[in-house]
């Protein structure tokens, strides 16, 4: 923030969703991401039954990972979260003929470090490329999360991710 160094999913020029995105550290990131879902299906969770997600720029990383790399989760959630207009999701998801993870999207009003109408171009662009979208506004919250927020998220996975019956042999 203002030049300082912190940490971050991937780099960017600038905190806009103008100009290009800095596609070398988000697949860098992608490649890292993807090694901790392999293992989680190399110890017996089936990817269908795994939601990629995050907050901010967790949220970006989440759409990059799922639209990109792993259409086979069972969801993304991106949480006051957005693509740059000319999204290397968006060029990916323009060729793509699979059946796609749902979205569900939240955000802030009066989020003034990463704008609710950005969050809305991502959704609807997200929906004119096949996926399944739902936005949620939250008014008068900043960059930041509400409880009411996570209710709403937590209901989504719930129904996104039911419990498993457990099949008998006897």
């Amino acid at each position: 923030m203002r030049g300082a160094l912190s940490t971050v999913w991937f780099d960017r020029w600038k905190i806009s969703n103008e100009g290009p995105e800095h596609i070398e550290t988000i697949d860098s990131m992608c490649h890292v991401l993807t090694d901790l879902i392999d293992d989680e299906v190399k110890y017996g969770i089936s990817k269908n039954r795994i939601i990629l997600g995050g907050f901010s720029m967790g949220g970006g990383m989440a759409m990059h990972l799922a639209y990109r790399y792993h259409q086979e989760v069972a969801g993304v959630f991106a949480l006051s979260s957005f693509l740059n207009k000319t999204s290397a999701v968006y060029q990916a998801l323009q060729k793509n003929e699979n059946v796609l993870p749902e979205l569900f999207q939240c955000h802030g009003t009066a989020d003034e470090l990463v704008l609710h109408s950005w969050g809305e171009e991502t959704n609807k662009m997200l929906k004119s490329l096949g996926v399944a979208t739902s936005f949620h506004s939250f008014s008068n919250l900043n960059h930041e999360l509400h409880k009411t927020e996570l209710e709403k998220l937590r209901s989504w996975i719930v129904k996104m991710l039911p419990e498993e019956i457990a099949v008998s042999n006897g």
